[in-house]
């Protein structure tokens, strides 16, 4: 759960590196989209940009850019809902532990009643009545931004790796 590894596949990546894992595949749709880039030329690309990225090469395609079904059904904008998704979970995470400092003792404990709770009552309870965006202003009580998100994986892997 704390490992990091460099891996061919997004779902599972760590939580360091599976943002770079949408990174690669947002920017080759945004060429692919735009004609920078002929689907002829989307295994090099991919394969190139990967190593780039991760230091590894791609060893067959189905570690490679045949690995997730988005684009074979025609899904494409997708990926960057999923970062999107982290840095909410950052923000979330930032207010959560403010408003429950005790959090992680109630949780080795077995109890996630104040999790739970705070969550009902600043994110749940809204439904679908509000936008994405304006549930999370509201529940961390700041604009939405990557940096709670990027603290907290720069906290939790420092102290690991002694970084």
């Amino acid at each position: 759960m704390n490992r990091v590894t460099p891996g061919f596949i997004r779902t599972e990546a760590d939580e360091v590196q599976y943002n770079l894992h949408v990174m690669l595949r947002f920017d080759l749709e945004r060429d692919l989209i735009s004609g920078r880039l002929d689907t002829r030329d989307l295994v090099e690309a991919w394969n190139a940009r990967f190593l780039k990225d991760f230091g590894v090469a791609v060893d067959r395609p189905a570690n490679g850019v045949l690995q997730d079904v988005h684009w074979s059904v025609g899904l494409f904008g997708y990926f960057p809902t999923y970062a999107l998704g982290n840095v909410y979970a950052g923000c979330l995470n930032q207010a959560l532990r403010s408003a429950v400092p005790d959090l992680d003792r109630s949780l080795a404990q077995g109890d996630a009643t104040p999790a739970t709770e705070w969550l009902r009552e600043n994110v749940q309870r809204h439904g679908g009545l509000l936008p994405p965006v304006q549930v999370i202003e509201a529940a961390s009580g700041q604009t939405v931004s990557p940096e709670p998100l990027l603290d907290y994986l720069e906290q939790k892997f420092s102290r690991i790796y002694g970084l």
